[in-house]
Parts: structure tokens; sequence; C-alpha cells
């Protein structure tokens, strides 16, 4: 291929990624309307914001890299990221209260992190609640659907396809391994793994 046909072929695929490039662009405008994102953030194309309370309650940490679902519930919920974190491709973080991310964290892909039920153990009311979802909206006030808050401190490492529960506190350093559910606090600098978790060692500064 000689050197025109070469800027041709550049130019043509240049041209064919053009309208990808803008749609792309135009939904990150978008995304980051609903949440705060601080200096040298990036939201990846896959990544999905859906906040359903005010602008204020989703902040992402400076420098953090989002390619996960970052949702809060039309009920309540607030979701804070530190600086310099991962979120994997395929994680949700779904929340009705809290969930506080430190610094330098590392959440794989695949991963669940809940800090509510979602839905009632009642059968009736789980049923009226799906009816007012899908006619009038997620409902304001779910009284008897628990929330506590989640709190994941820095440098913990969360691997893939792990499930988080509501109340939990993972400590600093601290490390999931893949596929653990976690239903109760993870102290500093421990290794679990499991459903449900339990610790299997020492992690290290």
């Amino acid at each position: 291929m000689n050197t025109s046909e070469l800027k041709i072929t550049r130019m043509l695929g240049l041209i064919l990624r053009a309208p990808s490039a803008l749609s792309d662009y135009i939904n990150n405008i978008r995304k980051r309307r609903r949440c705060i994102v601080l200096e040298g953030a990036v939201l990846y194309p896959i990544s999905r914001i859906s906040n359903n309370q005010v602008r204020e309650s989703i902040v992402i940490g400076a420098h953090s890299r989002i390619l996960a679902m970052l949702e809060t519930l039309g009920h309540g919920g607030r979701i804070e990221i530190g600086s310099h974190c991962f979120l994997g491709e395929n994680t949700r973080i779904w929340s009705a209260a809290s969930v506080k991310i430190g610094d330098r964290v590392l959440i794989s892909h695949g991963v669940n992190i809940h800090d509510s039920n979602s839905h009632s153990i009642s059968a009736a009311s789980r049923a009226r609640h799906f009816e007012q979802i899908f006619t009038a909206g997620h409902p304001k006030i779910l009284p008897d659907v628990p929330a506590v808050p989640i709190v994941i401190e820095n440098d913990a490492w969360i691997g893939f396809g792990a499930c988080i529960l509501k109340g939990v506190t993972i400590g600093e350093g601290a490390v999931v391994g893949a596929h653990s559910v976690v239903t109760k606090d993870v102290a500093r600098y421990t290794i679990v793994v499991g459903n449900p978790a339990h610790v299997i060692g020492l992690s290290t500064r």
C-alpha cells in the first residue's frame, strides 16, 4: 500500500468511527450531568450512571476509572468513590442508603454491592412494589425494605464476581476473593473467601 492509499484508508477509518465517537462523547456529557466527577476521573463508554437523587448523590474521586453501573434508588441512596479507584465492567453498585469507597480501591468485574434488600420479604408488598415501578415509577418510600450503609476503606481489593451486602465495612487493605459473599465486616489487612466469606489469611501494606 502506497502513501496515498494509506492516507485514504486512515481517513475512511476516521469517518467510519466518527458517529460512534460522537455518540460516546454525548453519552459521556449526559452521564457527567448526573453525578460529580472530579479532576482526571474517567467514565468509560460501558459505564452507566442512574442517579434518582440529586446530582451530588454520586461523587467520583479524582483519577478514578469507572466501567461499572452506579445507581441510587428512588427512595434514597448515595455513592461516594475516592481517588485512584478502579471499578470494573459489569460491576453494579446500587444504593438506597450509602456506599462509601475509599482511595485506591480496586473492584474487579462482575461485582455486586447492594446496601439494601431491594424488595420486601412480604410477597404482597413485593407485588405492590413491582406494580408501582411499572405504572408510576419507583416509590419514594419503602419502609419495609431495610437499607444500611456500606463502607469500603482505602486500598481494599474486591475480586471478580464478589457480592457485598448491606451494613458491611471492608477494612483498609483487605482482600475479598473472587465470588465471595460478604455479609459481615472484614477486618483490616485480612483475606476472605467463600460463601459466606471467612478469613483465610493476612494481606500486607
